[in-house]
């Protein structure tokens, strides 16, 4: 299972929110923003630091996806 956090990078466009900022907000690290950016795993507490910052649910910022939807779309 893959996951992507498009939904997360959208959101913030719609609050006029960057990267840094949302860090320093969530007070979350560099390295978590990375990730996110790579669409690795983070610990579940980072998600729901920035969830408490934007006002929002865990699935309004990420999405997940089976492998074979993966293989069939790629």
């Amino acid at each position: 299972m893959t996951r992507s956090y498009n939904k997360l990078w959208k959101l913030m466009i719609d609050k006029r929110m960057n990267k840094t900022q949302l860090r320093k907000a969530a007070n979350i690290t560099t390295n978590a923003m990375a990730k996110l950016g790579k669409d690795e795993s983070v610990p579940i507490e980072t998600l729901e630091k920035i969830c408490d910052v934007l006002g929002c649910k865990i699935d309004d910022i990420i999405e997940f996806q089976a492998e074979s939807e993966d293989m069939q779309n790629g």
